[in-house]
């Protein structure tokens, strides 16, 4: 962290809670805490404020380097989060680290004191619209760290530490230098001694299971019930499952869903889309067709008797003529007319829906969303004169232009070419933009024309 030394501010605070001079050593810190903690102490009756004050004086004054950032800024060098910070921890774990327990007898502060609680762990858990549609389990097998059954999570086989000398039981140092006037450099990292964790054991009195390490690697499956109707993005949660740690109570872990793409199902909320395909024919003389549901059912989707499906992305009129049997038409003219006829699009995408063929809703498995199904036609591209004129010969006639053979003379031709409009919008703007740029990059931008009063 880079920045300017803080203004200085009050330095004497701490030592005059204690009650000690600024030149104290350790000695005189700790006789001083300690007759005053004591005395301070809410399960003597004494006042819970000045016995936190206490603490907080002790702990920034106990640690050199953090004592060295008070003496030289003072009190908010510490609060903006130099030496990492002042205050921070509970002051009845101070207390009790410094005397070894509660000298007053009995289980402990009458305040009480809430455990640390121990990081849940994420894992992303794959799966198929499928899994979601119809419910399903997943057994998944998991590294964690579990208390040391042979010493309970002491670490020793005595079951005694000490408080780590390098960092005062903090489990963290922190370093400071000084790169120039007025600025400084701070880095704060894990103590090296202790590894973190603020205390320290005898190498003889090691656990031989953990090594000193309190916990120890553990196995475990788990089964993983995802429900029928669960969201992508919803989370399955086993509590108490995370890695365990002596003093702390331990996460959970969450298992986060995540849908994997279908090629035919598109989901949201509780219902389904689907896209499906016709031919000019279908489209106009009726279509059946299967559909394979997520559950592996099969649904027969047909349309009504004269019913006609209008595609989404047409405008223009189209037609389309094959030769085909009366069987393939199924339509009255077929007989007479071997064409397909034509029809005019009028209308928005065209979409039909299924009741209770959509999604499963969550806890709610018996009751159902909608099947959507947006149906587009197959065109093509282009018609032979003879298909025109076999068209126009059972079809409606065309309108006529309501001018005479003088005035169509004197209009101009036009000749019409395919286009990508997306493309040609696109292109469009981009050169408005570029000539837009041109114009703020002019030196002084554009000169305002102003009239002059006489």
């Amino acid at each position: 962290m880079f920045g300017r030394a803080p203004k200085k501010s009050d330095n004497t605070k701490y030592y005059g809670i204690l009650g000690v001079s600024k030149n104290a050593s350790q000695d005189d810190l700790k006789k001083a805490y300690r007759k005053a903690a004591i005395k301070n102490h809410p399960d003597k009756g004494g006042d819970p404020e000045k016995f936190k004050e206490l603490a907080q004086a002790y702990e920034v004054l106990s640690d050199p380097e953090k004592r060295e950032i008070y003496d030289q800024y003072g009190e908010d060098a510490l609060k903006e989060g130099m030496g990492g910070g002042g205050g921070g921890h509970d002051p009845f774990d101070i207390f009790q680290s410094f005397f070894g327990g509660n000298p007053f007898g009995g289980g402990g502060s009458s305040r009480g004191r809430r455990q640390r609680r121990g990081e849940d762990v994420m894992h992303p858990l794959k799966v198929s619209l499928e899994d979601l549609y119809n419910g399903t389990s997943k057994k998944l097998s998991l590294s964690r760290n579990v208390i040391c059954s042979k010493c309970k999570g002491k670490g020793s086989k005595s079951g005694a530490s000490m408080k780590c000398a390098g960092c005062q039981g903090s489990g963290m140092k922190v370093s400071i230098r000084h790169l120039g006037p007025s600025m400084i450099q701070q880095m704060q990292h894990p103590c090296n001694e202790c590894k973190g964790t603020g205390e320290s054991i005898n190498d003889k009195d090691r656990c031989p299971q953990c090594k000193g390490d309190k916990v120890v690697g553990e196995k475990k499956v788990l089964e993983v019930i995802v429900e029928k109707g669960m969201q992508n993005g919803q989370r399955i949660t086993f509590p108490g499952e995370a890695d365990e740690a002596p003093d702390t109570v331990t996460g959970d872990i969450v298992f986060v869903l995540q849908q994997k793409e279908h090629l035919k199902f598109k989901r949201k909320g509780d219902d389904l889309f689907v896209e499906h395909t016709l031919t000019l024919t279908e489209a106009l003389c009726g279509f059946q067709f299967i559909l394979t549901h997520l559950d592996n059912r099969q649904l027969l989707i047909k349309s009504q008797p004269g019913e006609v499906i209008k595609p989404a992305h047409l405008i223009l009129l189209a037609v389309y003529v094959v030769p085909i049997t009366s069987v393939e038409l199924n339509c009255e003219s077929a007989p007479i007319m071997k064409v397909l006829i034509v029809f005019l699009v009028q209308y928005a995408d065209q979409f039909k829906a299924i009741n209770d063929e959509g999604m499963p809703m969550y806890q709610r498995p018996f009751m159902r969303g909608k099947l959507y199904i947006h149906f587009t036609v197959d065109f093509p591209e282009s018609l032979t004169v003879e298909q025109c004129k076999a068209l126009e010969a059972v079809l409606p006639p065309r309108p006529s232009l309501q001018m005479s053979e003088m005035e169509l003379d004197e209009c101009e031709e036009t000749t019409l070419h395919d286009v990508n409009i997306e493309e040609e919008m696109r292109r469009k703007q981009q050169q408005a933009q570029e000539a837009y740029d041109e114009d703020e990059e002019m030196p002084g931008g554009a000169q305002r024309v102003q009239c002059a009063q006489q």
